[in-house]
């Protein structure tokens, strides 16, 4: 985790999946925040990928093209808390779904807030 400041504009932000950051007060809610992808496997590693999950085990395509989609949906949380005027984001979870044929969402959510270094 990275340490918050006061200061929102171009500082790193604090994720937790708790409702607060320890060592720290939450000092104001500024809302609803998400991070969105939706990602493909695309035709040549989807092809593979079905061979190989005939067989079973793990399918490597499908892990790493989610793990991709998990850092990118909480990159964008990250920001649109940033853009929100957030240094912190509570409460972080993952959804996932299919949208459509060889399609997947997924989205990071969580609330928004502005924490402050407890004092003492």
């Amino acid at each position: 985790m990275t340490t918050p400041a006061t200061d929102t504009r171009h500082l790193p932000v604090a994720v937790s999946t708790t409702f607060d950051v320890p060592g720290y007060d939450t000092v104001q809610f500024v809302g609803s925040a998400y991070g969105l992808v939706v990602r493909s496997m695309g035709f040549a590693k989807g092809f593979t990928a079905s061979f190989k999950a005939l067989a079973g085990g793990e399918v490597k395509q499908y892990t790493t093209l989610l793990e991709d989609a998990r850092r990118h949906a909480l990159d964008r949380l990250v920001q649109n808390a940033q853009a929100l005027g957030g240094n912190a984001v509570i409460g972080m979870r993952y959804d996932s779904s299919e949208v459509g044929q060889g399609l997947t969402e997924v989205v990071a959510y969580g609330t928004a807030v502005v924490v402050r270094r407890q004092e003492g």
